[in-house]
């Protein structure tokens, strides 16, 4: 087995060639080996950093110490405390070098498609659908992230029956990846009159953003059917045949979209969808269909399977996965995510250094 020094110069040499595959004049005209190239290059840069920034740590803590023991007096003091800036700085970068050596998760950096619907509890799951819609709008602001609504479907009542959104951002997958799931919503719907607090649910999906180079879709695979928009309640919101829905016959996974009143941006925007959905289930070597995929996410969408619960009466949010309870639903539901996110990503940092460990 390798020592981490001979993973890290191994590492260095693979930057090497990198750098040079990049200069070459072929690759500017190959999108597919250009992305993944990059894509690496970023990767191993960061790791490069860290190793060095750690040995320069190490470095200085050698230096400061083998002057403290030659001086003495006021010198010996000063050595002392660049001794310990350094020592205190080395565990947080061998930290960080560590994390960074993980096995890479292949969405990083990509967009998201982030799908949002109501489940149990009728017309209130569609209103709570609504909630964690503006929750991620939200959200998705303060990270500065752009949010294209690919679509939205209103319920008789003003909730939502599904909501689709394109995330673009950096670090979009990396900080979403952990809201795919059951969120249980309690409190007393505007139609209780007796003030009776009801369970409800509402489910998120995540998936990450394919390129077309990363799906290769044979349209002789696909059904595309056109049919009239309609809105809640079956009202006729359109008098063209502008709603599509493309069936991706060798999987089963159908997708329909209605929001644009134009046939062809209707379409555009479903195959978006289709392709996330196509590279999240050819990434599960267990699932060769979506609905056995999204099984792995949501469940049933029953109200027990729930990873998070928004509780109106007490302002209370848990996270059930990590037990994490905070009573700030109001700033949760105001887009404030951070804690619960920063949370459940230093949870599954632990857990894979623990399993490199037990290696």
């Amino acid at each position: 087995m390798r020592s981490v020094d001979e993973t890290l110069n191994v590492l260095q040499d693979e930057l090497r060639v990198v750098e040079s595959q990049l200069s070459e004049p072929d690759v500017a005209s190959d999108l597919t080996r250009l992305r993944d190239l990059s894509r690496r290059h970023k990767e191993l840069a960061e790791i490069n950093t860290a190793w060095n920034e750690l040995r320069a740590a190490q470095s200085d803590f050698a230096t400061a110490k083998e002057m403290f023991n030659e001086t003495s007096g006021d010198d010996r003091e000063l050595w002392r405390e660049e001794m310990n800036s350094a020592e205190e700085r080395i565990p947080e970068l061998e930290l960080n070098l560590e994390t960074l050596l993980l096995p890479h998760d292949p969405n990083e950096g990509r967009n998201v498609i982030l799908e949002i619907r109501g489940a149990e509890g009728g017309e209130e799951a569609n209103l709570f659908a609504s909630d964690l819609a503006q929750m991620y709008r939200r959200y998705a602001a303060i990270r500065g992230w752009k949010l294209d609504v690919i679509e939205e479907r209103e319920s008789e009542q003003g909730g939502l029956d599904e909501a689709i959104y394109l995330v673009k951002g950096e670090d979009a997958w990396f900080r979403l990846q952990h809201e795919a799931g059951v969120h249980r919503v309690q409190r007393v719907p505007v139609t209780e009159a007796k003030g009776r607090v009801h369970t409800s649910s509402a489910t998120v999906s995540v998936l990450p953003e394919a390129e077309e180079v990363d799906v290769d879709i044979n349209q002789g695979d696909l059904k595309i059917d056109v049919y009239r928009s309609s809105g809640p309640g079956g009202q006729s919101v359109n008098t063209t045949d502008s709603a599509v829905r493309i069936t991706h016959l060798p999987t089963g996974i159908v997708v329909s979209m209605q929001d644009e009143k134009s046939q062809i941006q209707n379409r555009a925007k479903a195959l978006i969808v289709l392709r996330a959905r196509l590279l999240k289930a050819a990434q599960d070597t267990q699932a060769s269909e979506q609905g056995d995929l999204k099984r792995s996410q949501l469940g049933s969408g029953g109200r027990s399977e729930k990873i998070r619960t928004y509780n109106f009466k007490e302002n209370r949010v848990t996270d059930h996965r990590i037990n994490l309870t905070t009573y700030t639903l109001d700033h949760v539901l105001a887009g404030y995510l951070d804690p619960y996110v920063d949370a459940l990503l230093a949870e599954k940092r632990a857990r894979q250094l623990a399993e490199s460990d037990g290696r």
